[in-house]
């Protein structure tokens, strides 16, 4: 799959967010290592420690269909954000060497790898084995 697939998709995503708060839209789409593309949005809570990321939606859909390895994902946000700590650390999980596609509304772009936005990450081969 093409990033500009993948960037139209999380863009497409992005109109269903649920962002009464802060207005500020999320759309994420992630490929997996089966061909596999999942959609998510950012969604607040009016308790807003309890608001989840689109990239985290799209990483827990992916995972409760089964899936383990991610590819790349698109981000879109009408500035270019790019994912915050926790949903890096949580798509680190399934995907080390990932890439990371970071686009605005007006369709400028940007990749990154994993290992570039999150250096020296904690993972499985920190934790002891039993």
């Amino acid at each position: 799959m093409q990033d500009k697939e993948l960037i139209t998709l999380a863009n497409d995503a992005r109109a269903k967010a649920y962002v009464p708060y802060s207005n500020y839209r999320v759309g994420a789409a992630l490929l997996t290592g089966s061909g596999q593309v999942y959609t998510g949005v950012n969604v607040e809570n009016a308790s807003y420690g309890l608001a989840i990321c689109a990239e985290r939606t799209a990483a827990v859909k992916a995972v409760s269909a089964g899936e383990r390895e991610f590819v790349a994902i698109a981000v879109v946000t009408d500035n270019g954000g790019s994912p915050c700590g926790a949903c890096r650390q949580v798509l680190a999980e399934f995907g080390p060497q990932m890439r990371i596609i970071v686009a605005d509304s007006a369709g400028n772009s940007r990749v990154h790898t994993m290992s570039e936005l999150l250096p020296d990450s904690f993972g499985p081969a920190n934790l002891p084995r039993k």
